[in-house]
């Protein structure tokens, strides 16, 4: 049955790939820095399910001082701009359907197989069913983009290792503080961040309950870079006891804007190396925060927005 495992070989093959493009093309005398950290990435993807705990801490703690040491990139061989233009003027609109494939192919996978069964046959586990969608929507991007391009079977290699050297170490980060997110769960940090709120604001009063989970949320992502790691903190120690316990908050809004308040300070942090870092690095922008100062001013508008929703619509009691 397809599931977590088998997705995770599956994006494995990326970083594996730019590891043996390093290695085969030394064109730095660092280079097998640059490999080695790509092929720890790899292995943790591929093996991580089947190897001890310990072997996928040390494979952290290596690819923190591969980093550390620095990934230099190198110059890799690719088009020009005039060929560029030229492929962009020759295929119009159709450049972007690898791109809409994916969100096509999530969406098909995830309503004609909510079961995960493909002819009677229980294929994909049933609670993954979304993510392999996407895997698959990805693959068959990536094989149009091929065949309407032309590109030589080693372009996918070679773009994958220019993208990823332009990144850097940052590509991985949101891994990483997930990973951070779900240590602070574990231990309690949930706890610790209710109690020091209780001796700042009031969280008796509804509206103030409602700004420390909202501001927190923001703010943790922002420290954080990742709202998924953020809510189950901000969530066990504000969220369930007071706006949902205590105050009787509907549980399924009290989430959904908890969310969106942590996405508001997505878009405020540079630590979000998805959403601010990669689009500076693939557009090539000489200023590296252009994203996040354009994105400001609606995440704050739009955590505004959320923290006002909440406080007049989801709790019970509060003004209407």
């Amino acid at each position: 049955m397809i599931g977590l495992d088998a997705l995770g070989v599956v994006s494995g093959l990326l970083p594996a790939a730019v590891a043996v493009h390093h290695a085969l093309h030394r064109e730095t005398r660092d280079w097998w820095r640059s490999a080695a950290f790509w092929a720890l990435f790899a292995t943790s993807l591929i093996a991580g399910p089947w190897l001890p705990d310990v072997a996928n801490g040390v494979i952290v703690l290596a690819m923190v001082a591969l980093a550390t040491a620095g990934l230099r990139p190198a110059p890799v061989r690719t088009t020009s701009a005039a060929e560029r233009a030229a492929t962009a003027k020759r295929l119009g609109s159709r450049l972007f359907l690898p791109a809409l494939c994916i969100p096509v192919v999530t969406l098909a996978g995830t309503l004609l197989l909510p079961d995960g069964k493909v002819a009677g046959v229980a294929l994909i586990d049933p609670k993954q069913v979304t993510l392999v969608s996407l895997a698959a929507g990805a693959i068959v991007a990536l094989g149009l983009a091929i065949r309407l391009t032309a590109a030589p079977r080693s372009a996918p290699a070679a773009e994958a290792r220019r993208l990823t050297d332009a990144i850097g170490w940052a590509m991985i980060l949101p891994q990483m503080l997930a990973a951070l997110g779900g240590i602070f769960a574990a231990a309690n940090v949930g706890q610790w961040i209710a109690m020091g709120a209780t001796t700042i604001m009031p969280l008796d009063i509804p509206f103030a309950a409602v700004l420390a989970y909202c501001l927190g949320m923001a703010l943790f992502t922002i420290v954080m870079g990742n709202a998924f790691a953020a809510f189950p903190i901000m969530t066990a120690g504000i969220g369930l006891p007071f706006l949902i316990h205590h105050f009787g908050g509907n549980p399924a809004p009290v989430a959904a804007l908890g969310m969106l308040s942590g996405f508001c300070g997505t878009l405020m942090t540079p630590m979000a190396a998805n959403f601010n870092i990669v689009p500076v690095a693939a557009l090539e922008l000489r200023d590296r925060h252009a994203v996040i100062r354009a994105q400001i001013p609606t995440a704050l508008i739009l955590l505004g927005v959320n923290i006002a929703i909440m406080a007049l619509f989801v709790l019970p009691g509060t003004p209407r």
